[in-house]
């Protein structure tokens, strides 16, 4: 009786034991199932994101507005003209904001013994013009004045004046004036409408030449 005992003992200990290991190996490949399941859907997110942000980017560059600038000189008096076209889907420029660029980045320029300061560099539009101070909410520098907004299909008209050299060009004006006789007015222009990522683009605008006190319009891109 006990060999038997024993024997239905150790055959039940078997029988236990593979219904371990089974289980074991049930768990083991359900966790991998639900590792691959989760890395699958994380994948599929991910792709599905990817996907959303290209088309948000493809129409956020689709919606970039269209905004011309011409300079025109009479009599002496300077201004700049703007111009937007839209597109109409994006409506009303809630604020334009433009800024004179200089002519190159001055920024990381080393600082000799005799030569300006960055922060002398920094106060000085290298370029031709500088938007008229006290107009439009122009900054005492005239890089920049206050925003601006349109609807589409609207033009609007800021003043410019000369570049002045600074005190510490040894040139003189004369020279100053014809260092910028042929320069382009470079701006960033910088685009805001509610609900849209911002648009943040330059343009260079050249002067009018000759007989014509107007230049031609090129637009910010």
């Amino acid at each position: 009786m006990d060999i038997i005992e024993g024997g239905i003992a150790a055959v039940a200990a078997g029988f236990s034991g593979w219904a371990a290991f089974a289980a074991m190996k049930a768990a083991k490949s359900a966790d991998r199932n639900s590792q691959t399941a989760n890395r699958t859907a994380d994948l599929a997110f991910r792709t599905a994101e990817s996907v959303a942000q290209i088309e948000r980017d493809r129409w956020h560059r689709e919606l970039t507005p269209k905004v011309d600038f011409r300079v025109t000189e009479e009599r002496g008096y300077v201004e700049l003209l703007i111009r937007y076209g839209g597109p109409s889907a994006l409506g009303r420029l809630t604020s334009l904001e433009l800024r004179v660029r200089d002519d190159r980045d001055r920024s990381h320029d080393p600082v000799l013994g005799a030569g300006p300061t960055a922060e002398e560099r920094a106060d000085t539009i290298f370029g031709p013009y500088r938007f008229q101070y006290s107009a439009n909410g122009a900054d005492e520098i005239g890089r920049s004045v206050a925003p601006i907004s349109l609807p589409p299909g609207e033009e609007y008209r800021l003043a410019l004046e000369p570049t002045r050299p600074p005190q510490y060009y040894g040139l003189g004006a004369e020279h100053w004036a014809r260092r910028w006789r042929d320069a382009d007015l470079r701006l960033w222009v910088d685009c805001h409408v509610d609900g849209h990522k911002p648009w943040k683009l330059t343009a260079e605008v050249p002067q009018p030449h000759g007989e014509s006190p107007a230049g031609r319009w090129t637009s910010a891109s």
